[in-house]
């Protein structure tokens, strides 16, 4: 029998290492840490399209890769961290705030959170955040500081009597976690589509590592490079 051709040799095991490393990074995208692009303005002011972030895929467990399935779990989402997810609507993976989790009861009333039948404090806005948002932006909407589980973070939002900002108090049930967007006027959240099972979330986001302009030319952003997230 003829043996390859050397050339030919060296071109499969170029192929096979190739998949193999493929295979590796791809598997440690599903398991260990992930970046999402970010197309939308449901987390604005903290998260702007065309952000890249970074997410924690070990912040909570351990999953089969490519799978929602738990090998090992070691903590659990706070009230404050922002977590990627898949919809329990259509299965899209969305990015978004925990407000509630098992065993919270979570109300709003006009733009404003009460946890447990206690308000969240809310404070005037640090200017910064609100640099990656166009001016008309700053012109329409209200802007603050809420303080949840003794953390700050912005929220924005077009006023206090619009459709989805007031509900509840509702009970968020054992093994599921509420979820709010920061732009509480223009989200598709726990509102909407309910409840996120525990075994439908992804990871911790916690940073941004990059982000480009989609108005601008796609020219990246200053000072949205490597930025951990509130």
């Amino acid at each position: 029998m003829k043996s390859l051709h050397p050339k030919l040799k060296l071109w499969l095991k170029l192929s096979r290492d190739i998949a193999v490393m493929a295979l590796l990074i791809f598997g440690a995208r599903s398991a260990i840490a992930d970046w999402n692009h970010v197309p939308t303005g449901s987390m604005k002011p903290t998260i702007v399209e065309g952000d890249l972030i970074f997410v924690n895929r070990l912040a909570y467990d351990l999953k089969v890769p490519f799978t929602t399935w738990h090998i090992a779990e070691w903590d659990h989402p706070k009230r404050g961290e922002i977590v990627v997810f898949f919809s329990p609507a259509n299965g899209d993976r969305l990015v978004k705030r925990v407000v509630g989790v098992p065993g919270d009861m979570v109300a709003m009333h006009r733009n404003r959170l009460y946890i447990n039948g206690k308000p969240l404090a809310y404070g005037p806005l640090d200017q910064k955040f609100m640099n990656a948002l166009p001016p008309d932006a700053k012109r329409r909407y209200q802007f603050a500081e809420e303080n949840l589980n003794g953390t700050g973070h912005p929220v924005m939002a077009l006023g206090d009597n619009v459709p989805g900002s007031s509900f509840g108090p509702v009970k968020v049930p054992e093994g599921k976690y509420m979820m709010l967007g920061d732009n509480r006027d223009n989200s598709a959240d726990s509102r909407y589509f309910g409840f996120v099972e525990r075994s439908a979330i992804v990871g911790r986001a916690t940073a941004i590592i990059a982000s480009w302009n989609s108005d601008h030319f796609y020219l990246p952003r200053k000072g949205r490079f490597f930025v951990n997230l509130p």
